[in-house]
């Protein structure tokens, strides 16, 4: 929309906003139900939905797969880690059986050095078993932490390992059994096989058991075969069988031929091939045929194995077994990474088919759907713009033209479409132009209803200022006391009617046509406010700064303070007082007027302290409240903050005047003519002596009653005008004065008898607030008392040329005053002069 290059003071709040702000709907959004629902969100809805079902189902499908390619990883990588437990049990086994044919030799040791020697034996088989030890724990960390069950099966195989080695140190200090040295063996070797066996693929992969059933079978067949060894050999370097080899060496026999069948039932044929071909070993037959032999003659038998031939070809047979057991568990190894692979690849691959599938529907769902979000985003956009920018710019312009109403333009649509929304946006755009079409025809008629207001309230100021013109006349020929006292009254309800035309023209947005061009001293500010309404007698002034406040500001901070005044002695009891105080805060200066009446409620008070912080527009309800109206607009204008507060017993209200507003004291410079109406000291009034002898500036002038006696004192109203004019000329004579009514021209006196001004103001005492009343009429020089008919001479038949020019001169001066009383601007009395009160 087109605004022009001028934009209104109050639109920039709108610029300010957030354009995707909402609008605030009628009631409030609710998100249970649909209809509340915005349509990008029911867009996305549609599209969001099936693709999350889509979703779902591939998700529990990819899970599925991952979940199996986890346990295959970790099958993998717990079957990869047995190689080290096997190079840990066969090293454990040589320790063991050597530990089993060394312990008769330790005990029949006949000092500490021969049990020395024979463990030096054994650190050799010791070293090679922590070495072992270390690498299984390198490689069990990460395993460690990402399954629990192997985790803990692990740490039962670590701590019988510990217990293994607390074994070898104290094998020398303390007297342990043979049994129980090498059932510590036994158990850690039996927690590493169950260690061994604890990897499981699940129960879909039979054929990844097998390959774990396969060399956990051939490892528990090669530790009963190392078991067997032992015992020979311990009863070889024994020289003799104990009693419970009987028994054991058969068990473990019987048990070691079922471990060898099941390894056969689960291994492959060519496993099984290879352990036939290593069975013809000439190591492997030479050890198999000693066992053989020893087994055959039982445990009776007197003569037992040669120990050093027994270990030296059962070593190199469990060499075999173990190179075998190594073959065996690569295999197994192999087979279990194959199938980790191929599960991972399979799960990639379903994924990458779930992705592609998704976005495919995702694109084609985005691709159909785009037109119709992009137009409801462009006609949410253009809604959005014309409710929150453009139309309150329009109406705001509206508001502020004083002349002819400027043009609206309207943006047109941004939809052009064919279908349904671009209908849509066609028809928003018409309400739009209809609503600025209102709007334009709203601005003519306020405009027209202001300037009803303004020439109304003009015609009203010049009738009111006639009659106060009048007032002053009545009252100066007045004498009856009880007369004067009404008088008074009906002067003061004129100057409230006066004030009462102002507000209207505040309301028309009309400046105030009294003006000052001069600063004015803030405590004749006040005192003039305080003139302005009727019971100017309860207020009273405390503490006034010395102050100025600038000139052209003056008429109508007396008239936001005459309403406050107003409002505050309107809403108190009669007997009671209005206090007003004036002082410096900051750069500026702060006014407080407190009163003891009724107050305000909370509630009320918020209310009204709201409207004065934002001049609300003129209404109806602004006439039930047209002070608060008045005092706002008046506030706002000049930027003066006007805040209410809850006082003890009333209300006090703080006016704060900004520094703009206040001005240094005004330059010495030419005096004004004296206001008859201000409010001078109380001295006595000379008696005015009439000429005797009448010279030409005693003839009658012309618009004035010609008398030349002066009336009985008496008090007069006090005005604003009053108070802000000064009340005393000069004494020197000659020169010239500005006033409120205009300059007016020098009359000589030439008389001899003609009575010259009092350099001192003349009053008739004070009334009861202390205020000085004047004198009517006592401060009139011979220039503007002229004489009276019955003085006059009436042997003049021609007139003087002389005295007629003056009295054209007169007459001239009488247009030029009526001139001025068409301004707006009211000259300001020079530092120096009367001030209220009589002080200077």
């Amino acid at each position: 929309m087109g605004v022009g290059p001028e934009q209104a003071p109050g639109v920039s709040q709108h610029r300010r906003r957030r354009f995707d702000v909402r609008v605030v709907p009628h009631r409030r959004r609710s998100a249970l139900r649909l209809q509340d629902w915005r349509m990008r969100t029911k867009l996305a809805t549609v599209l969001v939905i099936p693709s999350v079902a889509f979703l779902v189902l591939a998700g529990v499908q990819t899970q599925s797969l991952v979940s199996r390619a986890n346990v295959l990883g970790d099958f993998a990588a717990q079957v990869g880690i047995g190689r080290e437990i096997t190079v840990l049990t066969h090293r454990l086994q040589l320790e063991r059986d050597r530990t089993a044919g060394e312990l008769p030799a330790l005990r029949d040791a006949a000092d500490e050095e021969a049990g020395e020697e024979r463990l030096a034996v054994l650190e050799p088989y010791r070293d090679a078993a922590d070495q072992a030890a270390a690498e299984l724990r390198a490689a069990a960390e990460p395993l460690a932490e990402a399954d629990a069950s192997w985790r803990d099966v692990y740490v039962v195989a670590s701590q019988a390992y510990q217990q293994v080695d607390y074994i070898r140190n104290t094998m020398t200090t303390v007297v342990l059994s043979d049994d129980t040295i090498i059932g510590n063996y036994h158990r850690a070797i039996d927690a590493l096989l169950n260690l061994l066996a604890q990897p499981t693929p699940g129960a879909d992969r039979p054929e990844l058991a097998d390959a774990v059933l396969r060399y956990v079978q051939f490892a528990r067949a090669k530790e009963l075969s190392s078991r067997v060894r032992a015992e020979l050999y311990s009863a070889a370097r024994a020289g003799s069988y104990d009693t419970e080899d009987a028994a054991q060496l058969p068990e473990l026999r019987a048990r070691q031929l079922t471990a060898l069948g099941a390894f056969r039932i689960a291994a492959t044929n060519a496993q099984v091939t290879r352990y036939d071909e290593m069975s013809l070993d000439p190591a492997f037959v030479a050890a198999s045929r000693m066992e053989e032999q020893a087994l055959a003659q039982g445990v009776s038998g007197s003569a037992v194995l040669d120990a050093e031939q027994w270990w030296t070809a059962s070593e190199a047979r469990h060499e075999l077994l173990q190179r075998f057991e190594a073959s065996v568990l690569a295999a197994s190894a192999r087979q279990a990474d194959d199938a980790s692979d191929t599960q991972l690849r399979e799960t990639l691959l379903v994924v990458g088919v779930i992705i592609t599938v998704l976005l495919v529907a995702v694109l084609i769902s985005v691709l159909i759907g785009r037109s119709l979000a992009r137009s409801i985003r462009l006609l949410r956009s253009q809604a959005l713009r014309i409710a929150q920018i453009e139309l309150p710019e329009a109406l705001a312009r509206l508001r502020s033209v004083s002349g002819g109403v400027p043009p609206i333009d309207v943006s047109p649509a941004v939809v052009r479409s064919l279908d349904e929304i671009g209908e849509l946006a066609e028809a928003f755009v018409a309400v739009h132009r209809s609503a600025v079409g209102v709007a334009v025809d709203q601005a003519n008629m306020r405009r027209n209803v202001n300037a009803m207001f303004v020439n109304l309230a003009r015609r009203s100021q010049v009738l009111v200022e006639r009659q106060l013109e009048l007032l002053d006349d009545l009252e100066r020929e007045e004498g009856d006391p009880e007369q004067l006292e009404n008088l008074f009254k009906l002067d003061h309800l004129a100057a409230r009617m006066r004030r009462n035309d102002e507000s209207l023209l505040v309301l028309a947005g009309t400046e105030s046509t009294r003006r000052w061009n001069r600063p004015i001293g803030l405590s004749a500010v006040l005192l003039a406010a305080s003139a302005e309404i009727e019971q100017y007698q309860r207020v009273r002034h405390e503490a006034v700064a010395d102050l100025h406040v600038v000139g052209h500001a003056v008429g109508e901070l007396v008239h936001l303070l005459a309403e406050l005044l107003e409002n505050a002695t309107a809403f108190s009891r009669p007997d009671t007082i209005v206090q007003v105080m004036a002082r410096v805060e900051g750069p500026g200066a702060v006014i407080e007027i407190a009163d003891q009446g009724l107050g305000m409620s909370a509630t009320a008070l918020a209310e009204a302290n709201a409207v004065l912080a934002a001049p609300p527009a003129a209404d109806v309800a602004t006439v039930e409240r047209m002070g608060l109206f008045v005092v706002s607009h008046l506030a706002a204008r000049h930027g003066i903050e006007v805040r209410l507060h809850g006082g003890a017993g009333g209300l006090v209200a703080r006016v704060r005047l900004p520094r703009p507003l206040l001005a240094a004291a005004p330059p010495p410079s030419l005096d004004p003519v004296p206001s008859p109406r201000g409010l001078p000291v109380a001295t006595p009034r000379p008696v005015a002596v009439a000429p005797a002898d009448p010279g030409p500036a005693d003839l009658p002038v012309a618009g004035r009653r010609p008398t030349t006696v002066p009336r009985q004192a008496h008090p007069v109203p006090v005005r604003a005008e009053d108070v802000l004019a000064p009340a005393v000329a000069p004494a020197s004579g000659g020169g010239g004065w500005w006033s409120r009514e205009g300059p007016s021209s020098a009359v000589s006196t030439a008389g001899a008898g003609a009575p010259a001004p009092p350099t001192v103001p003349v009053t008739a005492g004070t009334n009861e607030r202390g205020l000085p009343m004047r004198v009517p009429m006592a401060q009139l020089s011979a220039v503007t008392q002229p004489a009276r008919p019955e003085q006059q001479q009436p042997t003049r038949d021609d007139p003087d040329p002389e005295a007629v020019g003056g009295m054209l001169s007169r007459l001239y001066s009488g247009v030029r005053r009526a001139e001025a009383e068409e301004t707006t601007e009211i000259p300001v009395p020079p530092l120096g002069a009367w001030s209220e009160g009589g002080r200077k």
